[in-house]
């Protein structure tokens, strides 16, 4: 099949469109990494993202393993850790290690993501410590989705609160041009 010249043009010209989008969005993103790197807030940003990543795949592999297209071996073991007990071991290290060594921006960042990592499998089970039984497919297990929309919202706020205190935006926004 050949393409007519119309329909050769418009390929080129969609083509060149991606490619264009590419580069633009590129240079984006690799200035919003900068920023994001320059910033105090780097710590935060990396809790929250890390939170959320972790509460995302956590939710996908306990999905597959409820549909059971993944294998689960707490099912036939006599002894079930949830994923609250290494988050809550995950929180109480990273945060020791992350305020010991505050100074050191690698371990802080480090401990950062540990922390969110951590924080999003002990508030994934918040239903389990509020009704003190396992509730994870219930009606009540939806309590855990609403604690996690709470916490993101709290680190959410926290983050802009924490911008404003600086000031930052009102620089920003009355700056002479």
């Amino acid at each position: 099949m050949e393409l007519t010249s119309f329909a050769r043009t418009k390929l080129i010209a969609i083509s060149m469109y991606y490619t264009i989008m590419k580069i633009v969005m590129l240079g984006f993103i690799s200035r919003l990494f900068r920023r994001i790197e320059d910033s105090k807030r780097l710590s935060q940003i990396l809790i929250l993202l890390s939170f959320l990543i972790t509460f995302a795949f956590i939710r996908t592999v306990t999905h597959l393993q409820k549909l059971g297209l993944l294998s689960n071996p707490g099912i036939r073991a006599t002894l079930h850790i949830h994923h609250l007990v290494p988050g809550i071991i995950l929180v109480l290290i990273s945060g020791y290690v992350g305020l010991s060594f505050w100074a050191s921006d690698k371990i802080r960042h480090l401990m950062a993501i540990l922390f969110g990592i951590g924080a999003a499998l002990v508030i994934d089970e918040f239903a389990l410590w509020l009704y003190f039984k396992d509730v994870y497919w219930e009606r009540q297990g939806r309590a855990s989705v609403d604690a996690i929309i709470y916490v993101v919202i709290v680190l959410a706020i926290i983050f802009v609160i924490s911008e404003v205190h600086d000031h930052k935006w009102i620089k920003r926004f009355f700056k002479k041009t």
